[in-house]
């Protein structure tokens, strides 16, 4: 590491040895410490909003797009949300210290799994200021510390959340540590902090595929993977009209720019003629583009043929994938082949078709007759979400505070031993 660099192994070092202490804290204590986090960004705003401002006036500069200046905008509102939502993730039940599965082995000792924090938690992450907040609540929760790696567009606002934070922590005589923003907008600093799997237990990456991948190929410590979120709605020969399009307009239309919005539609083909000219023009009048497969395009003259980049795209806009497929195992093939492990939805009124789809399908989230939409943390009651791994260690799926806990055996004996002494 350069002179110029922050030296990240002191960071690292630091933070591990706070996380022994948030490690040991009660649920009492924890909760406490996150509502002074709460009271103390609503407290230091006017720092908060004027350093938004500043990285508001430089995106401007930068040319960034409308939809990426409203991702990093806070105001009075967006601050008062920050600061309710980590009130919410102190309301949570504390999974540290849980104790389930004892069972007494015929030697007479007591085995059992003990819930405990993972540690030092890295999160890398773009544009959303908000996440440096929310990420700091649900590490601290669980009782790990956390080293965050915020987006450079929001580099001023993610510093003064940290100093919010960081009073915060001093008051309740928690190390300020526990929290760690690498003061850096050096991309290199990231490969670096990679290499610190000495200091560092899990690495969350969040943002777009090439931020991911990098990531993922650069580390030397796990990490929660979620590339793209091609998500697939298949409606089979029994699905129901207004069921399907209710479920494919909320899955596209709602937010096309999210994980779990909609990008590939497949139909039975003994539902084509029922259910593709209802669908499509239900897309149509809702702005939405359609990629066809050639029967589609033969059916929807509106569809611009689809070729082979379309079926694995994630479009994150107002663009839709549309083939007809001729049985139900060759749309359990397609998403084997095209998806992305993120989420999936039948629509169908066949309990034996839904069964199948529900075993066969690998992703993270499965669904029967539910809106894709839905595949999210605060929706499957997990209170708050950190993220969604699409791969299968040690998380799968939306990541809750329970998913930054692991567990331990702990054993209970009266003076057993192996062998005879």
């Amino acid at each position: 590491m350069n002179e110029n660099k922050p030296d990240l192994i002191h960071l690292a070092r630091a933070c591990k040895s706070a996380s022994r202490t948030m490690a040991e804290l009660s649920p009492k204590n924890k909760n406490r410490l996150l509502h002074t986090i709460a009271d103390s960004l609503l407290a230091e705003k006017e720092e908060i909003l004027r350093a938004n401002e500043a990285d508001l006036s430089a995106g401007h500069s930068k040319g960034l797009t409308g939809a990426m200046l409203d991702r990093l905008r806070l105001d009075q509102e967006r601050l008062s949300v920050m600061s309710a939502a980590i009130r919410e993730i102190s309301r949570l039940p504390d999974p540290v210290g849980e104790i389930t599965d004892m069972v007494t082995r015929p030697s007479g000792i007591s085995v059992g799994r003990m819930r405990i924090p993972l540690g030092v938690i890295a999160m890398i992450y773009e544009a959303r200021p908000n996440v440096t907040s929310d990420a700091a609540a649900l590490c601290l929760k669980a009782g790990n510390s956390v080293i965050l790696r915020g987006g450079s567009e929001a580099f001023n606002s993610n510093k003064a959340i940290e100093e919010a934070i960081s009073k915060a922590l001093v008051a309740e005589g928690v190390p300020p540590e526990s929290v760690t923003l690498i003061p850096t907008n050096d991309r290199s600093a990231i490969k670096d902090l990679l290499s610190l799997e000495k200091y560092i237990d899990l690495v969350i990456p969040r943002g777009g595929e090439g931020l991911i991948r990098y990531v993922a190929e650069n580390s030397r410590i796990p990490v929660i993977m979620h590339y793209k979120g091609v998500c697939h709605m298949f409606a089979d020969e029994s699905a129901d009209q207004e069921m399907a399009e209710r479920i494919l307009l909320d899955g596209k239309t709602s937010r096309p720019g999210v994980c779990n919005a909609l990008e590939t539609l497949l139909i039975h083909k003994n539902a084509a003629d029922r259910l593709l000219p209802v669908l499509s023009s239900a897309l149509l009048k809702n702005g939405v583009e359609i990629r066809g497969c050639p029967q589609v395009c033969r059916k929807v003259p509106e569809a611009l043929p689809a070729d082979d980049s379309d079926w694995e795209a994630e479009y994150l806009s107002l663009t839709l994938a549309v083939k007809i497929v001729d049985t139900l195992e060759d749309a359990i093939e397609h998403i084997r082949r095209f998806g992305s492990d993120h989420t999936e939805v039948i629509v169908t009124n066949d309990l034996k078709n839904a069964s199948r789809f529900m075993r066969a399908v690998d992703s993270s989230v499965v669904m029967v007759n539910a809106s894709s939409r839905f595949s999210d943390g605060g929706e499957f009651g997990l209170g708050a979400e950190i993220g969604i791994s699409t791969s299968k260690l040690h998380s799968y799926g939306p990541m809750g505070i329970k998913a930054l806990t692991t567990r331990k055996f702990i054993v209970y004996g009266q003076g057993e031993t192996r062998h005879p002494v």
